[in-house]
């Protein structure tokens, strides 16, 4: 039993961590407000405008609606091959899974820079550079390595008995992955499609090789143009940033109790 000292040593150290995080953050949000061109920071003229300036001037409006989307094609494209090819290497078993799965894992092991020429030139005979769709390919199958991996370390966490019994009942592969793994799985299946969500909104470096259209270009090739074109107004910079991460924060806000609760298990499992 945690003695009252020891509470209490806790939670001091949980506040001063809190505080140390939360810090910047709050920073941060104050110099978005602040009616300086310079940032510096002003409790007594909060200026709410900044937000409303840098969406006008930035063109946020069509860029976070070409992020979305992206962002929402790419998602549930990963969480449905994830679900898919995790119930087949983790339940099924795939002939040749010995050698199919490790192949499937150099995904996360080779970095996107080894392999973006020749997947641009691919790309681009094939009509898909400077398009959505092309991007969200591009993004699926950058996912889909980290979400197999995800996905059959959940199912074989699952004990086996409880599959058996239902093959035993008559239950096919498609009933036992839908009515009985899944819902089982849910805290993993949304902690991955979040952690896809956040991988996919923040991209950068893809959606700058394969989107050259500034009609089409998604919310953080926007912020890069907003920063080129107002360097010095720290505010508007601040206030741009804020909105370009709102989707995210809001829905890690919205979502965190089963986030933690899908990457704890998952940190328990093999």
């Amino acid at each position: 039993m945690i003695s009252r000292t020891e509470r209490l040593l806790n939670h001091t150290v949980l506040a001063f961590v809190s505080i140390l995080v939360l810090f910047p953050v709050v920073w941060f949000f104050f110099t978005a407000l602040s009616p300086n061109q310079g940032g510096q920071l002003d409790f007594g003229n909060l200026h709410w405008g900044n937000f409303g300036t840098a969406w006008r001037l930035g063109g946020f409006g069509h860029a976070m609606l070409a992020s979305a989307v992206i962002t929402i094609g790419a998602v549930t494209g990963q969480t449905v091959l994830a679900i898919l090819s995790g119930f087949a290497f983790g339940v099924l078993g795939v002939a040749g899974q010995r050698v199919i799965f490790p192949v499937v894992l150099l995904g996360l092991m080779i970095s996107a820079e080894v392999f973006i020429v020749p997947l641009y030139y691919t790309f681009q005979s094939l009509g898909l550079t400077n398009s959505w769709l092309g991007l969200i390919i591009i993004q699926i199958g950058m996912g889909v390595p980290f979400g197999t991996f995800w996905m059959r370390a959940t199912f074989r966490a699952v004990p086996v008995s409880l599959v058996e019994a239902a093959e035993m009942d008559g239950a096919r592969a498609w009933r036992i992955l839908w009515q009985i793994l899944l819902p089982i799985s849910r805290p993993a299946v949304l902690t991955l499609a979040l952690l896809s969500f956040m991988w996919t909104w923040n991209d950068f470096f893809l959606s700058l090789i394969f989107i050259a259209d500034p009609s089409i270009q998604p919310a953080t090739l926007a912020l890069g143009v907003f920063q080129g074109r107002h360097s010095v107004d720290v505010n508007l910079l601040a206030a741009g940033s804020l909105i370009v991460a709102l989707p995210v924060l809001v829905l890690y806000a919205f979502f965190q109790r089963h986030f933690i609760r899908g990457v704890l298990n998952g940190a328990l499992k093999e």
